[in-house]
């Protein structure tokens, strides 16, 4: 990898360099902590969520938590965050959580899906989703307001319409939101979330010589008591987190949705970027036709060694016109349409987000086979529009001890412009010898200007088995919200736990939700 100079840096990103260029340094995961100008932390492997000096944190909520009256509790592997001010109080708002999936052997359930009953399954499905709480500050520390009108959960049995042209699998509702992965929030304060491994739970639909084949999946299983059909999922949902309403937005696509960050274009129309958290598989990008709507528009994908994105429209590529006979048949099948248009094959794209100062657009690709330390790919829209359909795509950071992290997943803008990135070592890898130097997943902080500009310093280490997720700050950057998803995910059962965080003892380990302060990220984030 080029090692860049400040200048150089700064000049890459598109922001401005205001000092003698400093060459960045080849650091070990241990120094780069004072190399940036922070005492960060050695990658650790401690049951608890350990921090740099100068941050604390608060558990905010947690797996099985009673939200309101109705008998709602807070779900399991929480994911993605937003904060949504109520009135416009940066410390009083609701906070949308997503829940991504069920761990068999955590619930009543047995760990074998094969061995299931019913009543296991009806348990699981009030377990994914997501979660809309009413969080406020008082005295300094955030908390959960109990039993507030809008706190709700949105999951697995809630009847949800299917926004489509014509009906999908012959309906036009389906039955719940699964696989809830990463998001986004639109300018119009409603929250996407996407759906992502979907197949685990219904199995998915493959076509040939015009069949339709419904190929189960194992690792759930609910589909041995529901015959929900497989097209119902692995879309983006838009939900109102105020009034709870939501719609699956077709016009996005079918895919491994890990997130959905939304931009307008010059003219006003909302942009929406997606990755397809699969080897191989696909960058997207929506551009609709109007603003302050998703519900009509153009799917692209990207071809990032031509710099193109690629309609994957009937009207506009006669291949896609010879492949499927209708627009929603195309979204059903975006990963094919994807193909057949020529977009390019990544290295399991997940979070996409928008450097405020720039306008680049940095996208997390976790790993390959090929490439397993996985890196930030940075792209940039032709005359800096992102409704643009020509770009320059660049390597970023590329993980490895060089860089001190490895598996990018989520990343985040603070409010001063400065990026940070949680990593996804997958749990059954983290003790493996490719993985060793980075022990526990983190929470990394990459200033993007200054004499450091560029060197990721790690500011936070998750419990073993768990990865951060859905980092988001407060409107003040004096917070950040940050889940811990499936802590002892990598336990060899719940005999032998390799986490009891956040209570300890030989408690079950609980995902859940923390806040993070203190005078380090005031000195770092605080607008």
């Amino acid at each position: 990898m080029k090692h860049w100079s400040r200048r150089e840096f700064l000049r890459f990103m598109g922001r401005t360099a205001g000092a003698t260029a400093v060459a960045l340094p080849v650091l070990s995961c241990s120094d780069r902590g004072s190399a940036a100008g922070i005492a960060g932390i050695a990658p650790g492997t401690e049951d608890e969520v350990v921090l740099a000096g100068g941050l604390e944190y608060e558990l905010l909520v947690s797996w099985g938590d009673p939200i309101n009256g109705r008998g709602d509790r807070f779900g399991f592997n929480n994911d993605y965050t937003a904060f949504f001010p109520i009135d416009g109080n940066p410390h009083d708002g609701l906070l949308w959580v997503n829940h991504e999936e069920v761990l068999s052997g955590y619930f009543s359930s047995p760990r074998d899906p094969a061995d299931k009953s019913r009543q296991d399954v009806d348990q699981e499905m009030t377990e994914v989703g997501g979660s809309i709480v009413r969080i406020r500050m008082s005295d300094g520390h955030w908390r959960l307001v109990p039993d507030d009108r809008y706190n709700r959960r949105i999951d697995a049995t809630t009847p949800i319409p299917i926004g489509s042209a014509e009906p999908v699998a012959g309906a036009r509702e389906a039955i719940g939101t699964l696989g809830n992965c990463a998001g986004g929030v639109t300018p119009w304060r409603t929250v996407l979330t996407c759906e992502e491994n979907f197949h685990f739970f219904y199995g998915d639909v493959r076509f040939e010589n015009g069949r339709r084949i419904h190929e189960k999946d194992t690792l759930i299983g609910w589909d041995r008591y529901l015959d929900y059909p497989p097209e119902h999922y692995g879309w983006v949902v838009e939900i109102d987190p105020f009034t709870g309403a939501a719609n699956k937005l077709t016009t996005l696509g079918r895919f491994a949705h890990e997130g959905a960050t939304v931009i307008l274009a010059r003219d006003g129309r909302p942009v929406v970027y997606m990755g397809d958290d699969k080897t191989d598989e696909h960058i997207y990008k929506f551009v609709g036709d109007e603003p302050g709507l998703l519900a009509q528009g153009t799917l692209y994908a990207a071809d990032t060694e031509r710099g193109r994105w690629l309609p994957l429209s009937l009207d506009r590529d006669k291949r896609l016109a010879q492949a499927f006979s209708t627009q929603t048949e195309l979204l059903i099948r975006t990963r094919e349409a994807a193909k057949l248009a020529g977009a390019s094959p990544q290295d399991r794209p997940e979070d996409i987000e928008i450097d405020p100062h720039s306008g680049a657009v940095l996208i997390a690709l976790t790993k390959h086979p090929l490439r397993p330390y996985g890196s930030i790919l940075r792209l940039a829209e032709k005359d800096n529009d992102p409704a643009a359909e020509e770009f320059v795509a660049n390597t970023f950071l590329a993980g490895g001890t060089e860089n001190g992290f490895a598996c990018p997943d989520n990343l985040v803008f603070d409010p001063r412009g400065n990026l940070w990135l949680c990593t996804d070592i997958a749990s059954h890898e983290l003790s493996g010898l490719l993985y060793a130097p980075f022990k526990n997943n983190g929470l990394f902080h990459i200033p993007m200007s200054g004499p450091h500009a560029g060197v990721p310093v790690q500011v936070a280490s998750a419990p073993p088995g768990a990865e951060f997720t859905g980092p988001t700050f407060s409107p003040d950057g004096r917070t950040l919200f940050l889940s811990v998803q499936h802590p002892g995910e990598n336990s060899g059962s719940t005999d032998a736990l390799s986490s009891h965080w956040p209570d300890g003892g030989a408690s079950l380990p609980r995902p859940g939700v923390i806040c993070i302060s203190g005078p380090l990220l005031d000195e770092l984030t605080a607008a």
